[in-house]
């Protein structure tokens, strides 16, 4: 299954699969209502923290099948435990539980850690560049790439903005009804 997730995501990169356009449609994917979630709700273990030591390839398994059960795409955010602007965004989406859960609500999270004891090099190579740290990619449930993203451009004078992240999560949640 490892072997094949790494086809799939080098076969996309390598043909240019993923998608960077504009326009997005205004309803839910399928008309089935998005599952609704709270702060206090119970994430995967692999959207709650990064972790060197877990299988990059069965978690991406696992965030996609959950996208596909609850008609959501999987947001991939690139960091490690030593990235201090990947705690500055924790800490950021903790402190505005409107943007958590939006987060949460239209997208599955996917951890992937980067570091030094663990750099992830195949699953890494399956993806477009990173920019920086943290960084994020969405994809469709299907595993189809529709975009590479440098958090950086979520950020204003002040850290992370609510009003980008919102409308970020806005834009991209409803790209795959498009495709």
């Amino acid at each position: 299954m490892k072997s094949v997730l790494l086809v799939v995501f080098t076969l996309m990169v390598n043909t240019g699969l993923f998608y960077v356009g504009s326009t997005y449609a205004a309803e839910p994917v399928n008309d089935k209502p998005l599952p609704h979630l709270s702060v206090e709700d119970e994430l995967p273990e692999y959207s709650k923290v990064y972790d060197d030591q877990r299988n990059p390839f069965n978690d991406a398994n696992a965030a996609l099948a959950l996208a596909k059960k609850t008609n959501r795409n999987v947001l991939i955010e690139i960091g490690g435990n030593w990235c201090t602007w990947c705690h500055k965004m924790d800490a950021f989406l903790l402190k505005n539980p409107n943007v958590y859960q939006a987060l949460h609500n239209k997208y599955v999270l996917l951890k992937i850690s980067v570091s030094d004891s663990n750099e992830n090099d195949d699953f890494m190579k399956s993806l477009p560049p990173v920019l920086g740290y943290p960084h994020m990619y969405i994809s469709t449930a299907s595993g189809k790439m529709l975009l590479s993203k440098d958090t950086a451009e979520l950020q204003d004078s002040d850290g992370y903005s609510t009003e980008y992240w919102l409308d970020f999560l806005q834009q991209w949640q409803l790209k795959q009804q498009n495709l």
